[in-house]
């Protein structure tokens, strides 16, 4: 039974990490050894692919725009959504469960439904091609997945807390920050970890609304066709940096994602 379970578990794993090799193995090669056959190994390895990417403004620059509205998005989502997660945690009011719906809703809906809004808003108020512009279109649908978390770590947390600081004579934010927030570190984690990677990852809105200034690494590697075709070599090295800022969120938080799978608040 054990071996039987090591097998399993091997080509579990197999499965899982042989499209990040192969995206690997197509990095360190030429385009020439790419397109003349399969090859499990580089016969001629080579870094120019990552040379490429490092030294070409077109490709290094969409990196630091992808990180510059991701980290924005991040920030202003969760700005958001910790207030409206803790007003939906601790208050009743009239339409509560409603509104709560209704920002859900919201997160349900491809990007597509609001790429062409978006794109005439900006355009006329001067926001086209801009970082905060991408940044604030994400917030559309990491804000109600944030609260959604947030809401069920908060309600975890018993009012008692609340009343007991108020009696000390912390200040609503002073309590919030200083107490209210330590104890909810879980819930952010993984709200933050959600931002972050649907903002990484989305598409459609972060190249509708870019042009130049802020294109982000996604639309960059989508515009890679050139006279000669294809480069595949630098498109796959391309897609391994993507990679690495996913995979150091996951690893600084995974201690917070698992935390919330075994509260069951994710």
């Amino acid at each position: 039974m054990p071996n039987r379970k090591a097998i399993v578990m091997g080509l579990y794993l197999l499965f899982l990490f042989l499209p990040i090799y192969w995206l690997i193995n197509m990095s360190l090669k030429t385009n020439a050894e790419i397109l003349g056959g399969l090859t499990f190994f580089p016969e001629n390895l080579t870094f120019a692919n990552y040379v490429t990417i490092l030294t070409d403004p077109s490709w290094y620059s969409g990196y630091i725009n992808s990180i510059i509205y991701v980290t924005l998005n991040t920030i202003i989502s969760l700005t958001v959504a910790l207030p409206a997660a803790y007003a939906f945690s601790r208050y009743n009011f009239l339409g509560d469960k409603h509104l709560f719906f209704w920002l859900l809703t919201n997160r349900m809906a491809p990007p597509a439904v609001f790429a062409l809004p978006f794109f005439q808003l900006y355009g006329s108020i001067g926001l086209f091609d801009t970082h905060i512009a991408v940044a604030l279109a994400h917030t559309l649908f990491n804000v109600p997945l944030a609260v959604w978390i947030l809401e069920g770590f908060m309600r975890g947390v018993p009012k008692e807390i609340d009343e007991t600081a108020y009696i000390d004579g912390y200040s609503f934010p002073k309590f919030f920050v200083k107490i209210f927030m330590p104890l909810i570190a879980s819930g952010i984690g993984v709200a933050a970890f959600f931002c972050f990677m649907f903002s990484w990852v989305e598409l459609l809105l972060s190249r509708t609304l870019t042009a130049t200034e802020a294109k982000p690494i996604a639309a960059t590697m989508t515009r890679t066709i050139g006279a000669a075709g294809v480069d595949w070599g630098v498109l796959a090295a391309a897609g391994v940096l993507t990679i690495i800022p996913g995979a150091l969120v996951i690893y600084f938080v995974r201690n917070y994602i698992a935390k919330g799978f075994a509260l069951g608040r994710v």
